[in-house]
């Protein structure tokens, strides 16, 4: 009986803690999420890459790390971490398009392409972009 009740305290604090983590991951991306909202994008950047450490696959996250790195200008912080969203979910609309503005802004017009077509199959919330890439890409092509 003595056995029992320990196995039950002990799942009973397994599970209580375990709770408490999977929270606790989910309570840096929102909190990152709404100081991202108020610009105050050191905090929120310091958030998001907490979210990673407890959640590596979050596409979310590594989406707005690459927002506040294009709001940097750190072109280089971005593509990784537009990459890394794309690894993770690769139909995520939204990382295939802020890649493609990326691509254009650097010149790369086959990968633009490329990245357009593929976005025409996945495109879900972003279909309106389609145009806009479009017209982008043939403004600077040769």
């Amino acid at each position: 009986m003595k056995k029992i009740i320990l196995i039950t305290k002990i799942i009973f604090i397994y599970f209580l803690f375990s709770q408490n983590s999977f929270s606790s991951s989910k309570d840096y991306f929102n909190a990152g999420k709404d100081l991202f909202d108020k610009k105050e994008y050191e905090k929120s950047k310091i958030l998001f890459e907490r979210d990673i450490i407890f959640n590596p696959k979050s596409t979310r996250s590594y989406l707005y790390l690459s927002k506040i790195f294009n709001i940097k200008d750190n072109e280089e912080e971005e593509s990784i971490n537009l990459n890394n969203a794309l690894l993770l979910d690769p139909v995520n609309d939204e990382a295939i398009y802020l890649l493609t503005l990326l691509k254009i802004k650097r010149s790369d017009y086959d990968s633009a392409k490329e990245l357009i077509e593929k976005f025409d199959l996945v495109c879900d919330s972003f279909c309106s972009k389609s145009a806009e890439m479009r017209s982008k890409l043939d403004k600077i092509t040769p």
